[in-house]
């Protein structure tokens, strides 16, 4: 089924097939998103008003709205144009005035005749202690008084789009869906008192009250988790796709992890074991794996790698490594080699640098299968680099790598397994919405021996004092980040502030000592200075938020993040795991202008109580919202319409296990409830789910 089902066309037909509808209004809609009539469902009321009937405007406390029935007074005409033109009303106890601004007097004789009564509703405010309504959004006959809603629903309107043709529009569009078959597991439904899809979207469209707009409403859950549950079965499409893909069987001997193991100078946690046995279990199964290793900053992400790495090779074939930037891809290869060498493992590293015949020596080795394990930056998924039997894919920080881009390296034609790193602690909806078509494993524990970095927070006025304290680290031989404020989104701007920053502390703590980074500057020219502070040549970087992902410097134990409170949590916590890396106490600084903001205080607050990157993450996504979170451009995160990541984490969770169990039964979708779950991804447009069915 490769065509859009019948069913369905009334929804996906032009928006001018709807009355009073023409080009130019339907382009006013697109201005909102909405292209098609299925859109207009899905476009729910945000907010509502209480238009129900009252005695007089005297039951609510102006401002309010109210509705009311009036006997028509007197017409007060302005003396001079630019005054608004009024009208005496009295309802059951009082006498007030209806405003009316530009006014054309003859419409309003004929619609407001002194002496007879109408049913008015709008605003009500007090103007000199004299209730006054300014342009009432209803005047009608007392027995057209049933136009009006008791709750009438808010929506998100633009230039072009009133109130009344929304509603309008929608009403039409409500009359014209279709009766579709259940594609939700029906005792799930039943458990959760959801009304059928038809019924859950009138509900939604007829707010009876405040209640009913808000996430918890039953109908409102329902259509939300009928967009989690097409998003998640596409995944799990993805998914199966990837399984079906004949894997290879890796099998451990065990013999260069034992050797491994036992050179290490310390004991893997309890958290590095339990992820290693469930990579060791996929990459046996004989499916092809598909997994993210997720582990905060410091949890041991890159030992538990390289035993999955081990393991490639002990089975007889090759690993390869892939990092972002070629600094982290040469990071990852002086914390391997060391550990590789112990086991007579061959490391080695491929990046864009490699030229001419150092080059072609390596892939020589490669494809003799000389080399066991590669590291480097995407250039080893470029053509011309060929693996005598690749076996396992390791991908770092993950975030800039969408569920399209996983597929084409998993297509790297050798059948290999992947595994995917990210140090960004992820809250666990995001995680499902994100990498649901994955296999989830978390690094929760700590290696022991580290100490926890003490952080402070303290107002920019103080500068001179954390100059002088730095001063005296730097005597001790201790090293520093100094992380410069994010003015605006505008790396240049951001660059003039760093440059200025630089050359104060460079006067204060002397020309050799500074060093510094940006985001403006030529790879190699970066490289360079983070290399110089690697070595120990320079005491302070002064840095934007070019080294967030990035170097390790064990001897850094100081953070100094000025203006922390423009930060995002995440980016403060990803910042402050730059330090404590090494033996010595670290400090992290969070340096703000005060007054602070609520969301700032807060922020600081919560960098000060806690490391826990999965707490942090969490309190982020409460405090910002899903799309910011990771970044929506470039996330692959899906847009949801009606679907809160923030409040109905619970729901995503449910839709990813019943998406994948309805694959297990039910593979091709075609039983009845397979068969509705197909016209749920058409109306949900999941092309790619689709696609994946018609190819399945």
């Amino acid at each position: 089924m490769s065509t859009r089902p019948e069913i369905l066309f009334p929804l996906f037909a032009s928006l001018e097939t709807l009355g009073g509808v023409g080009a130019k209004t339907a382009k006013a809609f697109n201005g909102l998103g909405i292209e098609a009539p299925r859109d207009l469902l899905f476009s729910l009321p945000y907010t509502g008003t209480d238009r129900r009937f009252r005695a007089s405007v005297e039951e609510v406390r102006a401002p309010a709205t109210v509705t009311v029935e009036v006997e028509i007074g007197r017409h007060i005409p302005p003396k001079v144009r630019s005054r608004p033109y009024r009208v005496e009303v009295t309802d059951a106890l009082t006498t007030f005035q209806l405003v009316f601004f530009h006014a054309n007097e003859a419409w309003l004789t004929r619609h407001l005749p002194t002496g007879q009564r109408r049913v008015i509703s709008g605003k009500v405010e007090l103007f000199d202690g004299i209730a006054q309504m300014v342009h009432p959004d209803y005047i009608l006959r007392p027995v057209e008084a049933g136009q009006i809603p008791d709750y009438e629903p808010g929506y998100h309107l633009t230039a072009g789009i009133s109130a009344r043709a929304m509603v309008k529009s929608i009403g039409e569009v409500l009359a014209r869906a279709p009766v579709l078959g259940e594609w939700i597991d029906p005792e799930f439904k039943k458990r959760e008192h959801w009304p059928d899809w038809q019924a859950a979207l009138a509900m939604v469209h007829a707010p009876k009250g405040p209640d009913d707009l808000s996430p918890a409403f039953p109908a409102r859950r329902r259509l939300a988790y009928d967009e989690f549950f097409a998003h998640q079965l596409t995944l799990a499409l993805a998914r199966a796709k990837v399984r079906r893909g004949k894997g290879r069987v890796s099998r451990e001997s065990g013999d260069l992890q034992q050797k491994v193991l036992a050179a290490l100078p310390y004991k893997p946690t309890g958290a590095q074991l339990r992820t290693g046995r469930e990579i060791a279990g996929d990459m046996a199964s004989g499916k092809r794996m598909n997994r993210l290793l997720q582990g905060d900053v410091g949890s041991g992400k890159t030992l538990v790698a390289f035993m999955a790495l081990l393991i490639a090779v002990e089975a007889g074939g090759q690993g390869v490594m892939m990092a972002p930037t070629e600094i982290l891809a040469r990071q990852h290869l002086e914390s391997l080699r060391p550990l590789a060498e112990t086991a007579e493992v061959v490391v080695e590293i491929l990046t864009g640098r490699d030229k001419g015949s150092e080059r072609a020596a390596k892939l020589d080795a490669l494809k003799r299968g000389d080399i066991h394990v590669l590291v480097g930056t995407h250039a080893v998924f470029q053509k011309g680099v060929d693996f005598h039997d690749l076996r396992l894919a390791v991908v770092d920080e993950q975030h800039r790598f969408g569920v399209a881009q996983r597929m084409e390296l998993g297509a790297k034609g050798t059948a290999s397994d992947v595994l995917v790193m990210t140090a960004t602690p992820i809250p666990r909806s995001l995680a499902l919405a994100q990498y649901g078509d994955m296999d989830v494993s978390v690094l929760d524990e700590k290696p022991p021996g580290r100490l926890p970095v003490k952080t402070a927070s303290m107002p920019v006025a103080r500068l001179e004092e954390v100059v002088e304290h730095l001063r005296r680290a730097i005597s001790e031989g201790r090293q520093a980040y100094w992380v410069c404020p994010l003015v605006e989104e505008s790396e240049v701007v951001d660059k003039i502030a760093a440059e200025e920053r630089f050359a104060y502390l460079r006067a204060e703590l002397g020309e050799g000592a500074v060093g510094l980074v940006h985001g403006q500057m030529q790879p190699a020219t970066k490289d360079a200075g983070m290399a110089d502070f690697q070595a120990g040549k320079i005491r302070v970087l002064v840095a934007t938020t070019v080294i967030e992902v990035g170097v390790d410097v064990p001897n850094a134990s100081i953070m100094v993040i000025e203006r922390a409170e423009h930060f995002g949590l995440a980016q403060l916590h990803q910042l402050r795991g730059r330090v404590g890396r090494g033996a010595a106490q670290s400090t992290c600084l969070l340096l703000y202008q005060p007054p602070l903001t609520e969301g700032g205080t807060k922020r600081l607050a919560v960098m000060r109580e806690t490391e826990d990157g999965f707490r942090i993450a969490e309190e982020d996504l409460e405090m910002r919202g899903a799309g910011d979170v990771i970044g929506t451009t470039q996330s692959g995160l899906p847009k949801f319409w009606v679907g809160d990541l923030e409040h109905q984490a619970a729901l995503m969770e449910v839709a990813q296990k019943d998406a994948r169990k309805l694959l297990v039964d039910d593979p091709e979708l075609t039983s009845d409830r397979g068969r509705a779950a197909r016209v749920l991804l058409w109306l949900m447009r999941q092309d790619e789910a689709i696609r994946l069915i018609s190819v399945g």
